[in-house]
């Protein structure tokens, strides 16, 4: 579905000659056709979150150097990839929300130690699934496993 509908909206962009979501979609719809070519199989719809993910977070890594050049058109044309991207990922949680489901796995996974940091991170991706940062995740995990 929501391959259709990155299809459907790159088409949209075409036709309104919107160069920079049409290029954005581009990107992310080539990212989902090469790992659909490396695997053979059709990614599903959290594989494709998970890429849009890893998308929105390429751009914002990216935007830290932009940042030191001062390229004022290139920091909005980040930024605007950002929200575009962001727009096909479901809304993204709020802190408390995430503090609940890590609690809520790392009770699942019984972990006790930093050591079941592994596992708790494996089961925390799969609840959260685009709808949170990794990188946030993985602070929040260390800070409650190492108390």
């Amino acid at each position: 579905m929501l391959k259709e509908k990155l299809l459907e909206d790159f088409k949209d962009a075409m036709k309104q000659k919107d160069e920079l979501k049409k290029n954005t979609i581009m990107m992310v719809r080539a990212a989902i056709l090469q790992i659909e070519k490396d695997t053979q199989k059709e990614v599903s719809e959290d594989q494709i979150l998970d890429i849009l993910s890893k998308e929105v977070k390429k751009r914002k890594d990216s935007l830290e150097d932009i940042m030191k050049s001062g390229r004022e058109d290139l920091i909005k044309q980040v930024n605007d990839e950002i929200d575009i991207i962001k727009s096909y990922l479901p809304e993204e949680l709020s802190p408390e929300e995430l503090d609940k489901i890590i609690d809520e796995v790392i009770a699942e996974v019984q972990a006790t130690s930093m050591k079941d940091m592994g596992k708790v991170m494996q089961a925390a991706k799969v609840k959260t699934a685009g709808r949170a940062d990794n990188k946030v995740i993985n602070e929040i995990v260390k800070k409650k496993l190492s108390v």
